[in-house]
């Protein structure tokens, strides 16, 4: 079975552990062997598990689940109410008034594969199925990687005309100052009566009328925004709205007409609606003026202390610990190597390795083939930088060191020393 992490960051303790004598550690989680009863030598051995919010799941080949995302399922941002996303949250919620949407908050992260890609028309070859991009706990459950996955049982439920969903969700994803594996959406949705849609102007016009109606208060610059054509499974036509943020176009959310089929399977085939998806923390980053993503998580109070539930107040920086860059290059198994057994190598593994090791940031990604031999050289930069207090260089060698042992034992990498040529 695939090892994905240093043993370095996994639990060390021994003995029993919650009754199990015997206790697995594999991909950064803890995984139980129930005890065989002594009387008998019969009775197969109960199948491995992980423990996640109180409940046990079976684990097997598909399972990737490092310890450092299933920590973050009990912390629930959004739901702290001083916390900048809860305040952000209750700001969009104020936009869309109950009793017409009603608002879920508290939905269980872990859902199956069906209502995470199957019920919303994810094609069986979406890139979005695959280990390298979701995170899964065994072939029929995932953690969701969108609050899209509790759409269709909402629809189905029928106890309102709209809804909003806030939830934390979780992606295996790139390192940098806007992108996180653990963040938090938003989902809304709303269904009319085909005479009710038509009266307003189509669905497509009601969308931009209520997206437009998200808060921008709060920001000190003129915010601008454009709408661009986008792709959804589950909704057609789409559009993003991207804002332009640092020097640069963000996506800010998703959003379309429901695809027919969803409100078919659902049990209301006279229903047509709408549906978009927005990410807390972009919204957030922009009313509070937060420049790093992993801030939301600090525990540090100089971080927590500047902001009050209902009140929209400006990010003040309290640090400006310097950099420590650290580069890395190795070569890559060619693809016949690969196919003796060693672990084919994605770029989001190397974002996984970096996160589990230090938790920190990994940019200036470049990749190079041999011409001759075909093997595959990647080079990382990686800033570590702690945003409490200074990093030693010592402590960043260590970390460095750590993360090349995982690429020599798990991909069988070959490290690239500076005296290569």
């Amino acid at each position: 079975m695939r090892l994905l992490f240093s043993s370095r960051n996994l639990p060390t303790t021994s003995g029993t552990f919650g009754g199990f004598p015997e206790v697995i550690r594999v991909r950064g989680i803890t995984q139980f062997h129930s005890q065989w009863r002594k009387y008998s030598t019969k009775e197969p051995p109960s199948p491995p598990t992980t423990q996640l919010e109180g409940k046990h799941y079976p684990i097997d080949e598909w399972t990737n689940i490092p310890s450092h995302i299933s920590s973050a399922l009990s912390r629930k941002l959004h739901l702290q109410p001083s916390h900048p996303l809860s305040i952000t949250r209750r700001l969009i919620e104020s936009r869309f008034p109950s009793p017409t949407y009603q608002y879920h908050n508290d939905l269980s992260p872990i859902v199956s594969v069906h209502q995470n890609f199957d019920s919303l028309g994810f094609p069986i070859d979406h890139p979005g199925r695959c280990r390298t991009d979701t995170y899964y706990i065994n072939k029929d459950t995932v953690l969701r990687t969108h609050t899209s996955a509790h759409q269709a049982d909402t629809f189905r439920s029928g106890t309102s005309d709209g809804f909003l969903i806030s939830a934390d969700v979780y992606r295996r994803d790139a390192i940098d100052r806007s992108h996180y594996p653990v963040f938090h959406q938003m989902e809304g949705a709303r269904m009319w009566s085909r005479n009710e849609c038509g009266a307003s102007g189509g669905v497509a016009a009601v969308i931009r009328e209520e997206i437009e109606s998200m808060p921008k208060h709060g920001i000190n610059e003129p915010l601008r925004v454009r709408w661009v054509e986008a792709y959804f499974p589950f909704t057609s036509p789409s559009w993003e709205l991207e804002v332009y943020w640092q020097g640069d176009w963000l996506e800010l959310l998703g959003c379309g007409v429901v695809k027919q089929s969803l409100p078919k399977n659902a049990g209301i085939p006279d229903k047509i609606g709408w549906a978009f998806g927005v990410g807390l923390e972009r919204v957030a980053m922009l009313l509070f003026g937060v420049p790093d993503i992993r801030l939301f998580w600090s525990l540090d109070e100089r971080f927590l202390g500047q902001f009050k539930g209902g009140e929209v107040s400006r990010f003040v920086p309290f640090s400006k610990f310097p950099p420590c860059y650290k580069d890395i290059a190795f070569w890559l198994p060619n693809s016949s190597s690969a196919a003796g057994g060693q672990v084919p190598f994605h770029e989001n593994d190397m974002m996984e390795i970096v996160r589990n090791v230090a938790g920190d940031l990994a940019e200036d990604i470049d990749e190079f083939t041999h011409p001759k031999t075909g093997r595959k050289s990647l080079c990382f930069r990686i800033n570590y930088r702690s945003l409490e207090r200074t990093l030693r260089n010592d402590e960043a060698n260590s970390l460095q060191q750590a993360v090349k042992r995982v690429l020599v034992e798990e991909f069988g990498a070959e490290v690239r020393e500076k005296s290569e040529k």
